[in-house]
């Protein structure tokens, strides 16, 4: 007799939760446009009259993108010069010239938007070679251009552990590579990425006509923190510096071990690997866990602007129906080809209903007893202002780090099985 996956697991109770407020730095730039040009002007970057410019455009929700971006183009045509807009992705928006201006467009990029047209190809130049004769590509009309102004937010990355992680260096040596040279950068492997990204970024900077860069970091609520305005010789040494002051910022789930972690949402905009594994406690290549402890990670949607890439759901345990759903496959294993790990588009089982997602993450975490169950639901790994949490968490919790917000309560969810927190 065949025992259904409702009859298994319909005696695994949810324990109740109560909504937390978690704290963060909440440094705050103000007066972006106003600030970033100011920066700018005083750096004086090294563009003539007439020149074409191409700014380099990311595939991340940075705060105030449409901002920097504004700001970036009018100071490069009130120098007498001519600016636009190069998506710098990698092989994100499906590794396609279209896809890339989809994706800037979900965030906001548009020509009407920041007054600059985007210039969109897959088409790259070989520009040098490294020290180890592997090829470094930059986008050919990026290349073409008179100089190329890099602007990209600098934070710490899911893969890469050395001083240079996402930031300036990065956007030359996959971003702007696009497809075949983000390929190329993550071809020896994830273990050693941090030490050859690093290496191909510095080769392009050398032999690339970059006048400068603009490098933002955000606070622990996704807003902006500081904005740095760098010439091209100030780029090596000081990008690690501002990674420094980023990696401070950087939000964190306030609990050190969890029986069962709920991620509401994965997303391409949010991170790389749809999830930062650092705060879901699930590294991605061969190194220690620096995040939580998690015994059991559920995983309940797909954002939109993924347009279909799920690449990371295979850190999870179980995920839902509703994101099986929204997968699409040959997207998300280009990307996670491209980044040489491959497990990060497996499929985890799935099941029909968020809530049976709960109580089959309960069950595989052990014979816990409910009111003893770490239970920790987040939004998604770039939103951490607010969670909710099981007593077993919030009794324990550090008043430095957060603080109970309401009464517990039965985590609700609707007729169909959907969460509806």
């Amino acid at each position: 007799m065949t025992t259904s996956l409702e009859e298994m697991l319909k005696d695994y109770e949810i324990p109740p939760v109560a909504k937390v407020q978690v704290l963060f730095d909440r440094t705050r730039l103000e007066r972006v446009e106003e600030t970033l040009l100011e920066r700018l002007r005083k750096k004086d970057l090294p563009i003539r009259k007439g020149q074409r410019i191409a700014i380099t455009g990311g595939s991340r929700g940075i705060a105030d993108y449409v901002s920097l971006m504004r700001a970036a183009v009018a100071y490069i045509k009130e120098k007498g010069a001519i600016p636009f807009i190069v998506p710098a992705m990698g092989s994100h928006g499906g590794a396609t010239a279209e896809g890339q201006v989809e994706v800037l467009r979900n965030l906001g990029i548009t020509e009407a938007s920041v007054g600059a047209p985007i210039i969109s190809s897959m088409d790259v130049v070989e520009v040098a070679r490294t020290e180890l004769d592997l090829p470094v590509y930059i986008d050919k009309n990026a290349f073409e251009a008179d100089g190329i102004l890099l602007l990209n937010r600098v934070k710490t990355h899911t893969s890469i552990y050395g001083k240079y992680q996402s930031g300036l260096v990065k956007m030359l040596a996959i971003g702007l590579a696009k497809h075949i040279g983000a390929a190329m950068t993550h071809s020896l492997g994830t273990d050693y990425l941090n030490d050859n990204m690093a290496r191909v970024g510095l080769t392009a900077l050398r032999h690339v006509k970059v006048v400068g860069g603009i490098a933002a970091i955000e606070n622990g609520y996704d807003q902006l923190a500081d904005v740095y305005v760098l010439r091209k010789e100030e780029i090596e040494a000081e990008e690690p510096k501002i990674l420094e002051r980023a990696k401070a910022m950087v939000p964190r789930i306030p609990f050190d071990h969890m029986d069962v972690l709920i991620c509401r949402k994965l997303g391409k905009e949010i991170s790389g690997t749809g999830m930062d594994p650092a705060i879901v406690g699930r590294p991605i290549n061969n190194r220690p866990n620096v995040g939580p402890d998690v015994t059991e990670l559920g995983i309940l949607r797909l954002t939109d602007k993924s347009e279909g890439n799920a690449n990371g759901m295979g850190m999870g345990d179980f995920i839902s129906q509703k994101l099986r759903s929204a997968v699409n496959e040959k997207m998300t294993v280009v990307n996670a080809l491209t980044g040489m790990k491959p497990f990060t588009a497996r499929i985890p089982p799935t099941m029909d209903t968020d809530r049976l997602v709960f109580q089959a993450c309960i069950k595989a975490a052990g014979r816990i007893a409910p009111d003893e169950l770490k239970l920790c639901i987040i939004n998604s790994t770039g939103d951490l202002q607010t969670l909710w949490a099981t007593r077993a968490l919030v009794e324990a919790l550090d008043p430095a780090k957060g603080k109970r917000m309401g009464e517990y309560q039965a985590v609700p969810f609707d007729a169909e099985g959907n969460l509806v927190l």
